[in-house]
């Protein structure tokens, strides 16, 4: 009777274990969105053959101060093989290799002193994420007059593979394993896909690839804790990551209604407090910008406000 009664006791601890882990991680219910599946509207923004191209004026805290630059976020989908994990370019012969993605390439580019900075991310993630449930891809490149470097993850079937090649000698070229969880860069992704299925709570979760780079830190996963609330402005959301390890604090504010558009982000450490990086948006437009290579179309970087 005894090893019966404590089997049982058993049983039930571990289903109440598992009910606190999906509290943790579950959807926020509340916020107003159509399942993106079936969403028309969805659609018709991100399959109309052009990308969505914002601009935000930056402010990059680098070598100890603040450093005025430009950022742009470059969201398009695009048809991704899951094997190779490159875009495909004759989707339609490769049909069962083929998810569809939000591709997100994020540009920051400052100048510290005499030399300029330039990074970007390239974040390739399913827009069915019930089907795929993790970020395939990240690419990230910086370069500055001292050198450059490049990183990359790729997902597998029970974790990430990452690579690293950098100018430094205590970084090196270096390969190893990540343990799947939450990435920081694909963040920006989830809230254009379903804002209501970013994950609070305390989470699992990987930093930046720049926020690494820039620290010299190995990239490892992180315990965080994730809010979603009312942003600063009316019709505005605010999704902010703490890390209480790292003492680094992101905020991504963007509007609450399709197509949630990021307004700004900031990121913050506590043991600096007057060094944040901030970006603010300047404007949103939406162009198939791969045909717009023409000296002439230079006048598309003047209404952007990065010329």
């Amino acid at each position: 009777m005894k090893s019966i009664f404590a089997f049982l006791l058993c049983i039930f601890s571990l289903a109440c274990q598992t009910s606190d882990s999906q509290k943790i991680n579950s959807p926020n219910q509340g916020f107003p969105l159509q399942t993106v599946q079936t969403n028309t509207e969805f659609n018709d923004y991100w399959y109309a053959g052009k990308a969505e191209i914002t601009s935000y004026d930056l402010e990059q805290s680098r070598y100890g101060e603040i450093h005025q630059g430009k950022a742009a976020f470059i969201f398009v989908t695009e048809p991704f093989s899951k094997n190779k994990q490159v875009k495909l370019d004759y989707p339609d012969a490769k049909s069962k290799d083929n998810v569809s993605v939000l591709k997100m390439n994020a540009t920051r580019k400052f100048n510290t002193g005499i030399y300029p900075y330039s990074t970007m991310q390239s974040v390739f993630t399913p827009i069915k994420f019930k089907d795929h449930p993790n970020t395939l891809k990240i690419a990230t490149s910086s370069q500055e007059w001292c050198g450059h470097t490049f990183e990359q993850l790729n997902l597998k079937k029970t974790h990430y593979d990452h690579q690293l090649f950098s100018y430094f000698e205590s970084e090196g070229d270096a390969t190893n394993k990540l343990d799947k969880a939450w990435l920081e860069d694909e963040l920006f992704n989830r809230i254009r896909i379903q804002p209501s299925a970013l994950p609070t709570g305390e989470i699992k979760i990987i930093p930046s690839t720049i926020f690494s780079r820039f620290r010299h830190i190995d990239l490892k996963v992180e315990n965080a804790n994730a809010t979603l609330e009312k942003g600063k402005t009316e019709g505005q959301m605010r999704y902010q990551i703490n890390y209480p390890s790292l003492g680094r604090t992101l905020s991504i504010y963007f509007q609450k209604e399709f197509p949630y558009v990021i307004e700004s982000w900031e990121e913050a450490f506590a043991n600096s407090p007057n060094l944040v990086t901030k970006a603010s948006r300047i404007k949103t437009i939406k162009l198939d910008y791969w045909s717009k290579n023409g000296t002439v179309d230079v006048k598309y970087r003047k209404e952007l406000g990065l010329e």
